[in-house]
């Protein structure tokens, strides 16, 4: 057994503060350099759509490597074990591919500056309305997840009040983003990628070697357990993917299965991240339109590695760190959870030197994330928002300038939502949760209203409301005891409520309103769109590693083979 010290406190020496005190430095500087390229709103909220692929594709994965990331999947992976692997290879990357494929061309072919703008495109301003002001209210409950583990991090390595290292934390994010718009915030998701890994492989390898490798960790697993005692997973349950019980939250394997495909792999997974902003915004910011199809393809590449240094540390924390074990034992005490498994690897295994460029790793991951938030709140705030209904036809400087007051309103009220976050021991329920209310009726509305040119302007903004309600009142039944849906359950049962509740009043809906004249429907639905717009300027000539449609085969081959082999 690893040896458990006192607290959560780390062991930082001056060799950890200045490497931390370094990257800090580098992330302002960044901030600062940024700013000079900043002369039209375009440049601010959309980095003047100049950017190469591979930079937007590694921003679009880290714009994501943060809370759900780091903190929850590896609470995940103390509390479930492997099957926690599904939201990576089923809940990740088959939709990033499609993203890529097939949705991609219409955001960027059509120009919008974001994806509330494409609704207003496709259905009017009463969809668009609904979607905008949606999204803008999750990004400031997402922010609040990022802020309070950036919190959480600098609490445990200065032993700050929590509040201070809020405010420290928010101020940092506040002035990069605030300085240089998207340009900043993706130059410094490329910086925070390498120091994310460069803090999470060490982990990772000290921490196998130390309780020796693959199969000794195999043999230290043990059953997790609730607070009151009863069993969250077996120690198979936690060695294997499949049927992932302990993920769904389902006792049939059989619902399990269909729980984590349809729920997790598709309603959430492609709602999230082929509706999501926070991720298209990256690759809108390309400067192609082969750019912008790769992009998420790029980043589904490492996405597909990333749990085997992010969730394997959390198992091994439960298996052998004397607080977790504490802590899931029948009947114990403990002043941890699951959330704090990868600090307390690090405060038990990490020398100094690699601890900070591990803690120097943490804060990047989370800054990382709430700056996406609050660059992407920024964006649709100042175009979907106040030009659209408030303020219209002023001139460009007026729209930059709204734009940095909505990025210091955004981190004000991140710090306020983080004490939501701070309510929930794992917060990947928190997270998904969100996502079911939000992302997964969008993403029915979106799917509908591009391949089928018959819906509605109505229907797209009815079966927005009607499947964010659907989901919302799945919450409530649980909430209150009328169903009781454990585990990952509730999240996907409240997903699937919201797509298929959207889909039926969406068609239903359509069938007695008045659809937009085809004419008015090109470059928004794919029936009426003509494929060389879809494909825009992709040269078939180009290696096939520079052509979208082969990498992401390739990418989909390499997913299914390492599920096979994970299984």
């Amino acid at each position: 057994m690893l040896l458990a010290g006192d607290g959560l406190r780390l062991n930082v020496g001056l060799l950890d503060y200045t490497l931390v005190a370094i990257y800090f430095v580098f992330v302002l500087g960044i901030g600062y350099m940024a700013r000079t390229q900043v002369a039209s709103s375009l440049d601010f909220f959309l980095s003047g759509r100049r950017l190469p692929a591979w930079v937007t594709g590694i921003a679009f994965v880290s714009a994501n490597l943060g809370a759900v990331e780091i903190m929850g999947m590896s609470a995940n992976g103390a509390q479930i074990g492997i099957s926690t692997f599904h939201y990576y290879w089923i809940g990740a990357v088959p939709a990033m591919v499609f993203l890529g494929l097939v949705m991609m061309p219409f955001y960027y072919g059509s120009k919008v500056r974001s994806v509330p703008e494409f609704m207003r495109r496709r259905f009017g301003t009463g969809a668009h309305l609904v979607n905008a002001l949606s999204f803008a209210v999750a990004q400031v409950l997402i922010a609040g997840v990022n802020l309070f583990l950036l919190a959480t991090v600098i609490n445990a390595v200065l032993g700050w009040p929590r509040w201070v290292s809020l405010v420290v934390a928010a101020a940092v994010v506040l002035t990069y983003t605030a300085l240089g718009g998207l340009s900043a915030a993706i130059y410094n998701e490329v910086l925070q990628f390498f120091v994310i890994l460069a803090a999470l492989v060490p982990l990772t390898v000290i921490g196998l070697i130390k309780v020796g490798g693959w199969s000794g960790l195999k043999e230290k697993v043990i059953d997790t357990r609730k607070g009151d005692g009863s069993v969250t997973a077996t120690v198979s349950d936690q060695l294997h993917t499949w049927p992932g019980q302990a993920l769904s939250g389902f006792e049939s394997p059989v619902w399990s299965v269909v729980g984590i495909v349809f729920g997790l792999g598709f309603v959430l997974s492609f709602g999230y991240w082929t509706t999501n902003f926070v991720e298209v915004q990256r690759a809108m910011a390309s400067d192609s339109m082969s750019a912008a199809r790769r992009a998420p393809i790029i980043g589904a590449i490492p996405k597909m590695f990333i749990p085997f240094v992010v969730v394997v540390p959390g198992m091994i924390c439960a298996a052998v760190v004397g607080d977790m074990i504490h802590l899931k034992n029948s009947g114990a005490t403990s002043d941890y959870t699951y959330n704090d498994a990868i600090l307390l690897m690090m405060r038990d295994i990490l020398p100094n030197g690699l601890l900070g460029v591990a803690v120097a790793g943490l804060i990047a991951s989370f800054m990382a994330g709430m700056a996406a938030n609050v660059s992407a709140f920024n964006t649709v705030f100042s175009y979907d928002l106040w030009q659209q209904y408030v303020v219209k036809d002023r001139e460009d400087s007026y729209y930059i300038r709204v734009g940095q007051v909505a990025t210091v309103a955004a981190v004000i009220l991140a710090i306020g939502t983080a004490t939501i976050a701070a309510g929930y021991s794992n917060l990947m329920d928190y997270l998904q949760t969100l996502f079911g209310f939000f992302n997964a009726p969008l993403f029915a509305t979106f799917l509908l209203g591009m391949f089928w040119k018959r819906m509605t302007p109505t229907a797209g903004w009815v079966g927005l409301v009607s499947g964010t309600g659907a989901a919302i009142g799945v919450f409530l039944l649980q909430e209150t005891g009328v169903i009781d849906l454990p585990g990952q359950g509730m999240p996907f049962v409240a997903a699937s409520a919201a797509f298929v509740v959207d889909i039926v009043v969406s068609v239903l809906v359509s069938a007695v309103t008045a659809p937009k004249p085809v004419s008015e429907l090109h470059g928004l639905v794919y029936s009426v769109t003509d494929r060389s717009t879809l494909q825009g300027d992709e040269d078939p000539t180009a290696p096939w590693y520079s052509r979208p449609v082969p990498l992401g085969i390739l990418v989909l081959v390499l997913v299914a083979a390492l599920s096979l082999v994970f299984r």
